[in-house]
C-alpha cells in the first residue's frame, strides 16, 4: 500500500501527494498504458508512460492551466476517453490546485450546458475533434467558459491544441497552488447527479475521494504495485474511486480500456499481465462466456451502476475473486466480496466495513433503510455539499440515495431504482423530462426502457416521422443514447 507512514485521512494527502509518492519509489516502473485501439476512437498512437514521464506531463498540463490565466479553483470540465490523456488531465488539473469536473462521455451540448451553467467552470478541455466540436457550441452558451482545449486532430476553429505537451516531454515542476487550510480538505472534484431535480454537482475533497477509493482498494486486497486493467473511465465518483484511487493507492500499473470490445479486452487480459480488471458488472457473465477472462486475472471488481439487478446476478464460478461494487448515483458506493457459493451478498446494515468481516477493517460508510423504504448512505465518503455551495448535509446525517431496498438476514438489499430514473449503461435519465422534451419536439413521440442483456436497460423510443426528430434531437445537442433511441436496431450507430 503505497499510503507509507501517513493516515490518508490526513491533510497532507492529496491525489497528487500519492502519485508523486509511487513515482519517487519507482520513477522508471510503467505508469500508465493507453488503449490498444486508441487512434480508432481517438486518433493517434497508445501510449505507455513511466511514472517519471507521467509526471512530467502531468507538471505540463497543469503549466497550462496556469498559462491560460486561470486561478486556483478554477473549475476545468473534462470529457475524454478512457485513455492516459484523461488521467494527465485530471491529475494536472489537481496539481495545479484547480477543480477537475469529469463529463460523461456521451454527454453533449445539451446536457453539457446544463451541468456546468451553475458552476461556473472556467476552461473545457476534451478528448478528440467530435468532442471539442460539442464543447465549443456548449461554450457559446456558457458565459464563464473562457478556453475550449482539446487533444487529438483536426480541432475546430478557436479549440486550443494540447497535443505539444506531450511532444514537448511535459514540464520539470510546477509550485503548489497557494491556498489557506489542509490541501486536502480542499473540493478536488465535482461530479454530476441526475436527480428528479435535474442535474446536481456534487463536490468532494481529497479525502471524501480516498474513502471512496479506499474501500475498493481494502475490499479488493489489492497487492502493492497491482496491475490494474479498467473498462471504467474516470468521469464520475465510481469510476475516479474504481480506476484512479486503486491505482494511485497501490503505486502499480494502470491499463486502459475503452469501448467494451470483448476480444480487445482479452488480449489486453493476456498481454499485459493485468492482476486486476475492472469491468461493468452486467458485462461480467458475457465476458466469461467468450473467455475472455485470462487466467492471470486475480481479482474482478465489477460496477454495478443499476444495484438493483445485482441480486439476481448470476453465480460467479470462476477462480478469480469477485467484488461486485454497488453504485448509488453520485451520493457512494459499496463493495462485497462473493460469498463462497459465488452469490452476492447483501449489503450490510448500519457499518460498512473494508475489508468485511477483517479484524483490522476501515470504516468507509454506514446505511440505512429510511421510512420510506430507501437507502440512505453516510460516511467519510458522501458529500455534504452540492456546488457552488449551497443545499447541504451535515457529515453525520443520512443521504437518501433514492433506491429502493428491504430487509434481509441482518443486510440490505436494493430491488428497485429511483422514482422515474432510468439506468442506461452509466448514464441515468430522469424520464419525466425526457418525456417533457420530447413531446415539445412532436407530442406523438414516446419513449421507454426496455431490457438489455449487456447494458441492463435501454432506451427505445417512436415517433411518426422519426427522421425529422432525429434531426431536431441532434440540432439541440441531445444525448446520443436518446438520438439513437429512435433509430431502428437493425441500422447500428456508433455513438
Amino acid at each position: 500500500m503505497i499510503l507509507g507512514d501517513f493516515d490518508p485521512a490526513a491533510g497532507e494527502a492529496t491525489l497528487d501527494h500519492l502519485f508523486r509518492r509511487a513515482g519517487v519509489r519507482s520513477p522508471d516502473a510503467v505508469a500508465l498504458i493507453d488503449p490498444p485501439n486508441k487512434a480508432s476512437f481517438a486518433g493517434g498512437a497508445p501510449r505507455r508512460l513511466t511514472y517519471a514521464q507521467a509526471d512530467r506531463l502531468i507538471s505540463g498540463f497543469a503549466a497550462r492551466l496556469r498559462a491560460l490565466g486561470l486561478h486556483a479553483d478554477a473549475v476545468v470540465a473534462l470529457q475524454l476517453p478512457n485513455t492516459v490523456e484523461s488521467v494527465i488531465a485530471l491529475l494536472g488539473t489537481l496539481r495545479a490546485g484547480m477543480i477537475a469536473a469529469p463529463l460523461p462521455l456521451l454527454w453533449r451540448q445539451q446536457e453539457i450546458v446544463a451541468a456546468l451553467r451553475g458552476i461556473g467552470a472556467k476552461a473545457i478541455v476534451t478528448g478528440n475533434a467530435e468532442l471539442a466540436r460539442g464543447a465549443a457550441l456548449a461554450a457559446v452558451e456558457l458565459f464563464s467558459v473562457r478556453h475550449v482545449c482539446a487533444f487529438g486532430d483536426g480541432l475546430p476553429d478557436g479549440v486550443m491544441p494540447l497535443d505539444d505537451i506531450f511532444a514537448d516531454g511535459g514540464f520539470e515542476g510546477v509550485n503548489a497552488a497557494s491556498r489557506a487550510g489542509a490541501a486536502a480538505a480542499h473540493v478536488a472534484l465535482i461530479t454530476f447527479d441526475v436527480t428528479a431535480a435535474g442535474i446536481v454537482p456534487l463536490a468532494r475533497n481529497h479525502m471524501q475521494l480516498m474513502a471512496g477509493g479506499l474501500g475498493v482498494f481494502l475490499e479488493a486486497a489489492l497487492a502493492q504495485e497491482a496491475n490494474i486493467l479498467s473498462a471504467i473511465p474516470p468521469t464520475s465518483f465510481a469510476g475516479v474511486s474504481l480506476t484512479l484511487l486503486p491505482w494511485l493507492l497501490a503505486g502499480g500499473t494502470l491499463a486502459l480500456h475503452h469501448g467494451g470490445d470483448p476480444q480487445v479486452l482479452g488480449a489486453q487480459c493476456r498481454d499485459l499481465a493485468a492482476a486486476t480488471l475492472v469491468v461493468p458488472g452486467p458485462t461480467l457473465t458475457p465476458l466469461a462466456a467468450a473467455d475472455c477472462i485470462a487466467g492471470n486475472i486475480k481479482t474482478i471488481a465489477a460496477l454495478w451502476r443499476a444495484p438493483e439487478r445485482l441480486a439476481a446476478a448470476d453465480a460467479w464460478q470462476d477462480d478469480a475473486t469477485l467484488v461486485d461494487v454497488a453504485s448509488f448515483g453520485e451520493v457512494g458506493l459499496v463493495g462485497s466480496r462473493r460469498g463462497r457459493d459465488g452469490l452476492p451478498v447483501a449489503l450490510p446494515l448500519g457499518r460498512v466495513e473494508a475489508p468485511r468481516g477483517a479484524f483490522d477493517a476501515v470504516a468507509v460508510a454506514e446505511t440505512t433503510r429510511t421510512r420510506h423504504g430507501t437507502l440512505a448512505l453516510r460516511g467519510p465518503m458522501v458529500p455534504t455539499q452540492t456546488f457552488p455551495p449551497g443545499d447541504a448535509h451535515e457529515p453525520n446525517d443520512f443521504h437518501d440515495t433514492g433506491f429502493i431496498c428491504h430487509s434481509a438476514n441482518g443486510g440490505l438489499i436494493v430491488t428497485g431504482a429511483p422514482s422515474d430514473i432510468e439506468a442506461v449503461g452509466g448514464y441515468r435519465f430522469h424520464r419525466p423530462t425526457l418525456e417533457d422534451e420530447l413531446a415539445a419536439l412532436d407530442p406523438a413521440a414516446t419513449i421507454m426502457a426496455v431490457p438489455d442483456g449487456m447494458v441492463g436497460q435501454r432506451l427505445a423510443a417512436g415517433a411518426p416521422n422519426r427522421q425529422v426528430l432525429i434531426a431536431a434531437l441532434q440540432a439541440r445537442g441531445a444525448n446520443p443514447l436518446l438520438v439513437n433511441a429512435f433509430r431502428p436496431r437493425r441500422d447500428p450507430v456508433a455513438a
